[in-house]
């Protein structure tokens, strides 16, 4: 199963927040634009990531805004915001494992705790990993480019 596209939308909202800054204000059609997705996904996600606390919406002048500094906000804080993954996890065992075969009958016994170590080490990494790192190779990316 793969982890919802909301994931690489979220990262790249916040980036583009923090790159425009204080220079330009930011509305969920300037970050549809540059993600190149339609505004009603934007403004989903600005609805998750806001309710996680890492956003600010304002209708007003000041468009929406960080509500915590980049390097505060790890790739788990998104996944989790955002509901990338079902309660049953990133992996979607298949649903009828014959119980007259021995494989079929042991196979979810065999798996499943290996299945839920993988997750555990990604979420793991998730954690150590944060927005900022993103931004700052985008940046990098940006100068390079000149």
């Amino acid at each position: 199963m793969r982890i919802s596209s909301k994931f690489t939308i979220g990262v790249h909202l916040l980036a583009v927040i923090d790159y425009l800054g204080d220079s330009e204000k930011v509305t969920s059609n300037v970050l549809a634009g540059s993600i190149g997705v339609n505004p009603v996904i934007v403004r989903n996600v600005m609805g998750s990531l806001k309710e996680a606390g890492i956003i600010n919406i304002s209708q007003g002048k000041s468009g929406i805004s960080l509500a915590k500094s980049l390097d505060e906000i790890t790739f788990y804080d998104i996944y989790k915001a955002l509901d990338c993954v079902n309660d049953e996890g990133i992996f979607h065992f298949h649903e009828n494992p014959n119980p007259e075969c021995p494989i079929g009958r042991n196979i979810h016994k065999a798996m499943d705790g290996k299945l839920e170590q993988i997750q555990n080490r990604m979420e793991d990494e998730m954690r150590r990993i944060t927005v900022a790192d993103v931004a700052s190779d985008v940046r990098k990316e940006i100068e390079a480019a000149g």
